[in-house]
């Protein structure tokens, strides 16, 4: 089974699909709203391949950038492609509205912008093609027969999302978001339950053990260098351990500014501004997707909960 990246371009952002070259084919993640006809079309053509030939449509986590295009590709299929998500991001394909209530419980708490709420509908409204129930609930655990001797298991990965999940095919393991390193255009990891993160990193790391490792966006290591979207074995080893090594630097400056007790200050950063500093951060936390206050609103969760 051959693998083809299919990239389509969205603001700041490259956004990355995969083409499943199997008996039934596949694509991995969808982009927004333009990404199918605009983006994917034409590259399959390019390979000599066909949009209306796709069998499956595999999402990896239900974030607007991944789910946008589902229901464009799925009408381009004749409506024959089966759509795979986990039922715990499942709610972010059946309705626009789940994006804003995301936005709304965790990051939007901290921004301050009183047009939030309209900009995410809007932004839902404007690139996501269209509400889709799955055809296909998963768990984690299942196999997908892709034709022919072409299976595709299912594990279950939370952090990034509630419902992230890994594809496994031959050694081959399409992640989506789900192995941030030190985060892509932000600058920052983004996760919603840092100890579901760091289980589902080990795991990969000691049990997945990737032979290739086909990431959602290209992610940055320490340096500030990018990664490409199709990692080799000891490349994926080596962004799996950085992703635990900055998860653990983050989490022990959040756990600290939380034990001291989050204040309201002046800084962009605030309440978390003690971690910004520690941590030498400077970028924008108001760029969406927001990852600083997304991972802080995890941690902070995390905390009242134990």
């Amino acid at each position: 089974m051959n693998v083809h990246p299919l990239v389509s371009p969205w603001g700041r952002f490259g956004l990355y699909s995969f083409f499943l070259d199997a008996p039934e084919p596949a694509v991995v993640d969808t982009g927004i709203a333009s990404s199918p006809a605009e983006g994917m079309a034409p590259a399959l053509a390019a390979i000599g391949r066909r949009i209306e030939d796709v069998r499956w449509i595999l999402l990896t986590h239900g974030h607007i950038d991944h789910v946008g295009g589902a229901h464009a590709l799925w009408e381009l299929t004749g409506r024959r492609a089966r759509v795979v998500i986990h039922e715990a991001d499942a709610p972010m394909l059946r309705a626009r509205r789940a994006h804003v209530d995301e936005y709304l419980r965790g990051r939007g708490r901290y921004l301050n912008d009183p047009e939030g709420e309209a900009k995410v509908t809007a932004a839902a409204d404007a690139v996501i093609s269209g509400e889709l129930e799955p055809h296909v609930l998963v768990q984690g655990g299942e196999t997908l027969s892709l034709g022919g001797d072409v299976t595709v298991s299912v594990h279950a990965i939370p952090g990034h999302t509630p419902g992230s999940v890994a594809y496994e095919a031959g050694g081959r393991v399409f992640v989506g978001d789900a192995v941030q390193v030190h985060g892509a255009a932000n600058g920052f990891p983004g996760f919603t339950d840092p100890a579901a993160y760091r289980e589902s990193l080990r795991f990969l790391r000691d049990e997945i053990r990737p032979r290739h490792l086909y990431l959602g966006h290209p992610y940055r290591r320490a340096d500030g260098t990018p990664y490409g979207v199709e990692l080799d074995a000891g490349q994926a080893r080596e962004a799996l351990q950085q992703s635990l090594d900055i998860e653990a630097r983050v989490g022990e400056a959040a756990r600290r500014c939380l034990l001291d007790g989050p204040r309201e200050t002046d800084s962009p950063y605030s309440p978390f501004a003690p971690v910004a500093e520690s941590l030498g951060y400077t970028g924008d936390p108001a760029l969406e997707p927001s990852p600083f206050f997304t991972s802080m609103h995890g941690y902070r969760t995390h905390l009242d909960q134990d």
